[in-house]
C-alpha cells in the first residue's frame, strides 16, 4: 500500500500541538485555538504553521516493541513533529486498535501496520492528540472513536463519516473499552484492555512511581492535571471523577503517552488511588470524598 495523497495533506498543522485544521496552509491565521486553551501553550518563538506536504521527508517514525509484551509496540516521530506523544499500537485477538494519536504519517509506518493486519479502530484519549487522525482513519479505512464531551475542540469536517463520537464506556472490539474519565477535558478517555489500562494524560505516572520495590506508604505514583504543560491541577471533584470510571475496571499496568511512562506491578490500582489521596490532601482538601474510597 502506497501513501495516498488526501486533501488533507496541503492542510494547516500546529507545530506546537500537532492539530490539523480544515484550513489551507496559505490561509493561516495568527493563532491555534487548540495552543491558545490555558491548557496548552504558545512557544516563546511564537505561533508557527506546516502541513503534511511540507513536513514529509523531514521525519521517520520510530516503531519499537515492548518489552513487557510483545503484542504492544509504541510509535514516535523524530524529530517530533507537535507534542512528542506515542501513538499505541495493539495486537489484540479480536483486532488491531491504535490508542491516541501522532501528526506524521508514513510509508514505512503504512507497511509496518498492514503487515500486522491494518487497523480495527483507532481511539483518542483527548483533543491534544486529534492531529491528522481523519487521514490516518481514511488510509487504513477504519473508525476513529473521540469523546461526543469533546466535540467542540474537532478542527477538521468529516466527509468520509469515518469518526464516532462515543460516551461513558463504550466497547471498541471484544474485550476493548473505552472509558469516559472526564478531568483533564471533559471527555478524557482511557482505554482498557486485558489488564492494562492506557491512561494518556487522563493521569500521567510520575517518577516516584516509576521504582516502587521495598518503596514506604505515602509515595505518589500518579499526578492529575488539567494542564500538565502549565501545571494547572484538577479539582477534587474531577479527580473522584476519574476514580469513579476506573474502580470497575482490574489492571495491573498503565500505559501512558510518552516514552517511559509504561508501569507494572500487581497492586497499581492500589496505587492509583493512594496516589489520588496524597494530591488532594496536600492541596489543602482534606475533606475531599476520594479520602474515603477503598478498592
Amino acid at each position: 500500500m502506497s501513501v495516498p495523497k488526501f486533501d488533507g495533506d496541503d492542510l494547516l498543522i500546529c507545530v506546537t500541538c500537532g492539530t490539523q485544521f480544515d484550513i489551507p496552509y496559505d490561509q493561516a491565521p495568527k493563532s491555534c485555538r487548540i495552543c491558545d486553551d490555558p491548557r496548552q501553550y504558545v512557544p516563546p518563538g511564537g505561533q508557527s504553521w506546516s502541513s503534511l506536504a511540507l513536513e514529509k521527508g523531514k521525519h521517520k517514525n520510530k516503531i519499537e516493541q515492548d518489552k513487557y509484551d510483545e503484542r504492544i509496540w509504541f510509535i514516535t516521530t523524530e524529530p517530533k513533529l507537535g507534542i512528542g506523544e506515542r501513538t499505541i499500537f495493539l495486537q489484540t485477538p479480536s483486532g488491531n486498535i491504535l490508542w491516541d494519536l501522532i501528526s506524521y504519517l508514513d510509508q514505512a509506518t503504512i507497511d509496518f501496520i498492514t503487515s500486522k493486519g491494518g487497523l480495527s479502530a483507532i481511539v483518542i484519549s483527548h483533543p491534544h492528540f486529534y492531529t491528522t487522525h481523519l487521514d490516518w482513519a481514511k488510509t487504513f479505512d477504519c473508525p476513529v472513536y473521540t469523546a461526543a464531551a469533546d466535540a467542540e475542540w474537532l478542527n477538521r469536517k468529516d466527509p468520509y463519516e469515518q469518526r464516532k463520537l462515543i460516551e461513558g464506556q463504550t466497547k471498541i472490539i471484544e474485550g476493548v473499552t473505552a472509558i469516559q474519565c472526564g478531568g483533564h477535558f471533559d471527555g478524557s478517555m482511557v482505554l482498557h484492555w486485558d489488564d492494562k489500562l492506557f491512561i494518556a494524560d487522563t493521569m500521567m505516572s510520575v517518577p516516584s512511581g516509576l521504582y516502587h520495590k521495598d518503596r514506604p506508604p505515602g509515595t505518589s505514583s500518579y499526578s492529575f492535571m488539567w494542564s500538565y504543560p502549565n501545571m494547572i491541577p484538577l479539582t477534587p471533584t474531577k479527580i473522584q471523577g476519574i476514580w469513579n470510571a476506573l474502580k470497575p475496571f482490574a489492571f495491573t499496568s498503565t500505559y501512558g503517552g510518552f516514552d517511559g511512562q509504561n508501569v507494572h506491578r500487581s497492586d497499581i490500582k492500589e496505587a492509583v488511588l493512594e496516589s489520588m489521596k496524597i494530591f488532594v490532601k496536600a492541596a489543602g482538601h482534606e475533606h475531599a470524598t476520594v479520602l474515603e474510597e477503598t478498592l
